[in-house]
């Protein structure tokens, strides 16, 4: 059986989908890296919303894919920018989505860590920014979940330079109750954190950033770096005060970077781990083992397709991974909080169904075919009888 596809060049091509998925075996705890998949949200299609409105969440769906996570050894990475916060799902939406999921975590023995961020402002003061990233922290800290000091738009505006950032940050890591994840967002994911730390000036940042880190490094587990540029996070990582990981953000070149070099490597907290979860467990899994060609001969094919979700403008990459979420059966629906289904093209999202399919991805071939084949035929794409 083949299936038309559209492709880039406004024509139609034949692909043949693959009969069985890949075979993959849940198994014991990673033992030598910390994995967390960043979530997306389940839509709940049958709200009467406008892309204005708040997010309608199928809290069901939504947390049954977060067990699906745990149940590969992964950790949850919550109400992150795979969540869409800023994207469709506001800070009420993301406070109710941390409490759900940190009693499920707590329910079913799952690892998870939370976003704090100050989307509950459009702009502030220095002292009004510093007020909401407290009062998420603590509806972080009260549910029982890791924190994630996310960058916040509202700064990047506010800051006059360095020493802005330094204030925040200082302040926030002498209160917080346990050691957080700081999180650099490139502006790649979110254009207005163009200049975060203070510079334009990657290296002056950089520099701004590791300050931060030398005089709190007790408050900090780690840093999640998504700047896509694995020479940086090399650098960065080796230059991180005893005791600090690097959970890599790079959706570009994350194989590399988890398998490490000589004098180090990178934990993960990623996007595309939403849809390899299976597989990156595996992956990993293989690596605790000392295989680290195993490791890489099973994630290293998976660059292209992410790579290709990931691909400018960047920010856009959750409608793919909902999209495939729909395909391999978590969902029963391609709709998102938003509106952000239609944030993509159908050759865009034909190319995706193609790689993923192609790694095995689907637990069910047949269905991510038939639920293609649907999709094309709602945009005028007939099928070769």
């Amino acid at each position: 059986m083949t299936i038309r596809l559209p492709g880039a060049d406004g024509g139609l091509r034949t692909y043949t989908p693959r009969a069985e998925p890949l075979a993959v075996t849940t198994g014991a705890p990673f033992t030598s890296r910390t994995v967390f998949s960043a979530a997306h949200v389940v839509a709940d299609p049958y709200a009467d919303v406008s892309p204005d409105s708040p997010a309608a969440v199928d809290w069901d769906a939504t947390l049954a894919f977060r067990r699906h996570l745990w149940s590969h050894g992964l950790g949850v990475a919550e109400a992150m920018d795979t969540a869409q916060r800023g994207m469709g799902l506001d800070w009420a939406g993301a406070a109710e989505l941390i409490r759900r999921s940190a009693a499920e975590a707590k329910a079913v023995g799952g690892r998870i860590a939370c976003g704090v961020g100050t989307d509950q402002l459009a702009s502030g003061t220095v002292a009004e920014i510093r007020a909401a990233y407290e009062e998420q922290l603590a509806v972080v800290e009260e549910s029982g979940a890791q924190a994630i000091l996310m960058a916040s738009r509202a700064l990047a505006a506010a800051a006059s330079g360095p020493e802005d950032y330094l204030e925040v940050y200082g302040h926030l890591l002498r209160q917080a109750a346990e050691p957080v994840v700081l999180h650099w967002l490139g502006p790649m994911f979110d254009p207005a954190l163009e200049g975060y730390w203070g510079s334009s000036d990657l290296d002056a940042a950089t520099d701004t950033f590791l300050e931060v880190l030398a005089a709190h490094s007790d408050k900090v587990d780690g840093i999640k770096v998504s700047l896509l540029d694995a020479r940086r996070e090399i650098d960065l990582r080796r230059r991180l005060p005893r005791g600090v990981r690097c959970y890599t953000g790079d959706d570009f070149n994350y194989p590399e970077l988890i398998a490490g070099d000589e004098k180090g490597f990178s934990h993960a907290l990623l996007g595309i781990f939403d849809p390899l979860g299976p597989l990156a467990a595996e992956a990993v899994r293989v690596l605790d083992t000392g295989n680290v060609t195993g490791f890489r001969k099973l994630l290293d094919p998976t660059v292209d397709l992410s790579r290709h979700l990931f691909q400018a403008p960047t920010r856009f990459y959750k409608t793919g991974v909902v999209f495939l979420a729909w395909l391999a059966g978590h969902q029963s629906h391609f709709t998102m909080v938003g509106g952000l289904q239609s944030a993509r093209s159908l050759p865009h999202l034909a190319r995706a169904y193609e790689l993923a399919d192609g790694l095995g991805l689907f637990p069910d071939p047949a269905l991510a075919e038939a639920r293609i084949k649907d999709l094309l035929r709602v945009y005028g794409v007939e099928q070769e009888r």
